[in-house]
This record gives structure tokens, C-alpha cells and sequence, in this order.
């Protein structure tokens, strides 16, 4: 039997490798050996998660070909493999990936660190910060004061509690938006409003177009629902899309759906003004395609002097083309799982049966919380003690980063938790690798592309401030170092566990 679960093709594989573009070597660098390269690729390739775990490899004749290499490389390359840990073999099975005893599986998202690696590991990987308190325990008290009524029922709303709905929809009609309850689901976070969105429009081999780059976690769950993903490449800077790319693609590939962030995009920060919004929409609705427009960093205006532009269902009156997705868990707290999606009521019913079959609802208690904050004019109290945090750290982290990695190169974004950052011309995957070895956990660029874009990035999140952003630079600068030297995946060194 075999003990492969998925297989990697020979292209596939090959176009990955391609992507990880090291520096030019200086004088006295030594490159190492053919079989050794390709053996460190791989098994990159493993631990970002970009090639899982139990995933059959090519034969070695089809990847030599594929890499335009000797059948002798892809086979010495193997056996390092093997005898590292990263790869078994079967007579008749063929190799597939695996992992040494002692390492955790790859994260195939940005999961966070679990608490007991928080006090020697600084956690770039995940953008959430603390609670703003004391709103998130005066919310939790204010929703116990209301449960008792609900506490008589079964508990079940599939659409979510009406009082919310109720309120969400409110919102959106203070923001010109015209908006019933009907129009409005609520959700277990912005990533179960997206899933569910996903497996009524996006079935198994649709195309969804998607910004390139764009947010990892939401790209890992299209492709795990099925989806062919189209990247579109965003435009220079942090003025948002390239309209004349997004025509193209929508007109060609005819996508079902597309997803884009306007507001703050994640990784680049970048904010789209109301002509490409307008723009965009236009475009979808003549390609018949269904844009879903994620607005969880939309309160996230960390400089003062920014005008924000028009929601993006705004500029879609008749409700045929854009589905809006929202969520507390970045303007409030990540612990407080509550999202929505604003569609046409025909399709807020259809989300809502078919969430029957998924989740059944989202929790009581969290949704009255959320209410309670909405109602009371806590929540614009709360957002403004994260907008001040969130502006700090990232002022903290652009000097840091500035002051010990003069060669990185970024715009800074003026809203938003993240930083999208081009590293010098060094790896993105082997600076996360050895970020781990020097105690900064940092997520590398291609997981925010498609097939192994992105290489040569990291995403740095506006998470740590004062003393610990500059600790977090000086550690990205040891990791820079050991990337530079060959430290990062050479020959002979024993792979390591994930936490330090």
C-alpha cells in the first residue's frame, strides 16, 4: 500500500524550485554542489508547507528532465534527502515527502504560535494584536446581561442572531449604503464567510481570480476547496490593482469569482481609491463574475489625514456583482470569531441553507458581545486603541527594520498590520528557515502568491513595538547574515525543530 497521499508533478516541482532566487554569490562564496541546491530546495519547499507532507515526488528521470539536470543529481539529491528525514522510499512506491522525528508539520496558513514558544520565539508570522481592554471584558458582561431570552431558545441561527443582522445592516446604511437585515449573514469569521462563499460559487475547478500577491490563508482555503486560482498582479506601490490586468484576466479567463482586499490590502497595505473600485466593479459585472470584497482592515486607518474611499458595494446599487465580507477579528481582537457577509437577499438565503451542512451558526455569546460593542459606541472607542497601538508598532518596526536592514526595501503603508517587504535579493523561504534558528518567526513571501511567486519577500506584521521590534530586527539581520553565508540549509547541519 502506499504511503503517499497527494503527488507532485515533475513541472510543478520544477517551477517551484525556479522560484527560489538566492543573491548573486560575492567573492569566496562557494555554492554547493548540484545535488546539494537541489536537495535544500526541496526541502524548503517542505517545511514553508508549499509541497505536503506524504506528497509523491517525480521519478528521477522526469524531474532531471523537467530541471534540465543529470538523472545522478535528482538521485544524490534524494538520498541527502532520505538521509536527512525529508524523504521515504518503496520499491515500486516511489519517494514521497516526509518530516524528521522531532519537527512539528509544516503550517500550511500563518497559525499562531502556541504560548509555551512565545517567550523565545518573537511571532511575526500572525497579524493580530492583543485585546483592546477593558472593551473586550465590558463587551463580555454587557452580552451575559442579554443572553438570558436567547438562553430559552435552541441557540441555533443559521443567518445569525436578528439583532445583529439588524445592526450590521444599520452600518451600512450610515455609510450611504442602503442596507436590509436580509442582506446580511453572520459568519464565524471573515474566513468562514469567504468558505462558504467559495463552495456556492467556486465549486471544484472553477477559476477565482485573486490579487498577486494576496492574503495566504485565504489562498490555502480556495485551493483546498478545489479552485484553479488566476493571479493578477497588483499595481506598483500602494495605489491597489492594475485595471488594465484585471480587464485582461476577467475578459480571458472568465473567472466565477474574484477576491480582492481595497481597503488596506494584506500583505501590501496598499488602499484603492473609488476609480478603481468603480472601475473594477464595472469590469466584473461584464464578465459575469461575482466579486467578493474583503473589508477586514477597513477601520484600520493608522495615519489621520487619510480620506477613505467608498465601500466597493457602493459602486454595485443593484446588489448583482459584489458580496462584502467583514469581520471584528482584526479592527477588535482575533479571539473574537464574528463575520459577515453583505449580499443580495437571494443570495444570503442560499449561504444560509447551505450552512446547514457546515457550522449550523455562529456562537450566541460572541455575536451579543459584538452587538453590545456596535450599540453602546464602545466599538469606535475600542478600533481607536488599536489604531494607536497598531500606528506605534508600525512605526517602531519601519525604524528598526530601516536602522539594521538598510538594503530591504518597502513603502509604508498609512493603514493596515502589515509590511510587504523585498529582502536584498535574499530568499524569503530561507530567511523564514533561519529566522527560526535565531528566535523570529516570520512568514516568507511565496506563502502570499501563487505557484512560488514571490520569492524574494517577507511579510512583517505591526505586532511587536518598543524594545521587542527592535530585538525582531536585529534577529531578521542575523537570519540575513545566515542566509547570506550559506547557513540557512547547507551541507551536513542537522535540521531543527520549528521552536527555538
Amino acid at each position: 500500500m502506499a504511503q503517499w497521499t497527494s503527488a507532485v508533478g515533475a513541472a510543478q516541482l520544477a517551477r517551484l524550485l525556479r522560484s527560489q532566487q538566492d543573491r548573486p554569490a560575492g567573492p569566496g562564496t562557494r555554492r554547493p554542489p548540484a545535488y546539494r541546491a537541489l536537495a535544500d530546495g526541496i526541502r524548503l519547499l517542505v517545511l514553508e508547507g508549499r509541497v505536503p507532507v506524504a506528497a509523491r515526488l517525480p521519478a528521477e528521470r522526469e524531474l532531471a528532465l523537467a530541471l534540465s539536470v543529470s538523472r545522478t543529481t535528482v538521485a544524490a539529491a534524494y538520498e541527502a534527502l532520505r538521509g536527512e528525514g525529508f524523504l521515504e522510499s518503496r520499491r515500486g512506491a516511489g519517494s514521497w515527502t516526509a518530516v524528521p522525528a522531532g519537527n512539528p508539520l509544516p503550517a500550511r496558513g500563518l497559525e499562531p504560535l502556541p504560548p509555551e514558544a512565545l517567550g523565545s520565539m518573537i511571532d511575526l508570522g500572525c497579524a493580530a494584536l492583543p485585546a483592546p481592554e477593558p472593551w473586550l471584558t465590558r463587551a463580555v458582561r454587557g452580552a451575559l446581561e442579554e443572553l438570558p431570552p436567547y438562553a430559552h431558545t435552541h441557540g441555533d441561527y443559521p443567518a445569525g442572531l436578528p439583532a445583529l443582522r439588524a445592526t450590521i445592516a444599520d452600518r451600512y446604511t450610515a455609510r450611504g449604503i442602503p442596507t436590509m437585515p436580509e442582506q446580511i449573514m453572520v459568519t464565524t469569521g471573515a474566513m468562514g464567510a469567504i468558505d462558504a462563499i467559495c463552495h456556492l460559487f467556486g465549486g471544484r475547478g472553477e477559476r477565482i481570480a485573486v490579487e498577486s500577491p494576496s492574503y495566504a490563508n485565504i489562498l490555502q482555503l480556495m485551493r483546498e476547496a478545489g479552485a484553479r486560482l488566476v493571479p493578477v498582479a497588483m499595481a506598483e506601490g500602494l495605489t491597489g490593482w492594475d485595471l488594465d490586468r484585471w480587464r485582461q484576466v476577467l475578459r480571458e479567463a472568465a473567472p466565477r469569482l474574484a477576491y480582492v482586499v481595497a481597503d488596506f490590502h494584506n500583505p501590501t497595505g496598499a488602499l484603492a481609491d473609488d476609480d478603481r473600485r468603480r472601475a473594477l466593479v464595472d469590469a466584473a459585472r461584464s464578465a459575469g463574475t461575482v466579486l467578493v470584497a474583503d473589508e477586514t482592515m477597513s477601520e484600520l486607518r493608522l495615519d489621520e489625514d487619510v480620506r477613505m474611499p467608498r465601500p466597493v458595494c457602493a459602486f454595485d446599487p443593484a446588489g448583482s456583482t459584489v458580496i462584502t465580507v467583514g469581520s471584528a477579528s482584526k479592527a477588535f481582537w482575533a479571539g473574537m470569531r464574528i463575520g459577515w457577509v453583505r449580499a443580495a437577499p437571494d443570495v444570503v438565503r442560499s449561504l444560509v441553507a447551505a450552512r446547514a451542512y457546515a457550522d449550523l451558526g455562529t456562537p450566541v455569546l460572541e455575536q451579543l458581545a459584538v452587538n453590545w460593542l456596535f450599540g453602546t459606541g464602545n466599538w469606535e472607542r475600542a478600533v481607536e486603541v488599536r489604531r494607536e497601538q497598531a500606528r506605534e508598532n508600525r512605526d517602531a518596526l519601519v525604524a528598526a527594520v530601516r536602522r539594521e536592514l538598510p538594503e530591504w526595501e518597502f513603502e509604508v503603508p498609512r493603514g493596515g498590520l502589515t509590511l510587504w517587504v523585498r529582502a536584498g535579493g535574499l530568499s524569503g523561504s530561507k530567511l523564514a528557515e533561519a529566522g527560526e534558528r535565531v528566535g523570529v518567526r516570520v512568514p516568507s513571501g511565496p506563502r502570499f502568491g501563487v505557484d512560488g511567486a514571490f520569492e524574494g519577500y517577507v511579510r512583517l506584521p505591526f505586532t511587536v513595538g518598543g524594545a521587542l521590534a527592535d530585538e525582531a530586527a536585529s534577529r531578521l539581520a542575523a537570519a540575513a547574515r545566515l542566509v547570506e553565508k550559506g547557513g540557512a540549509g547547507s551541507a551536513g547541519e542537522a535540521p531543527r525543530t520549528f521552536v527555538a
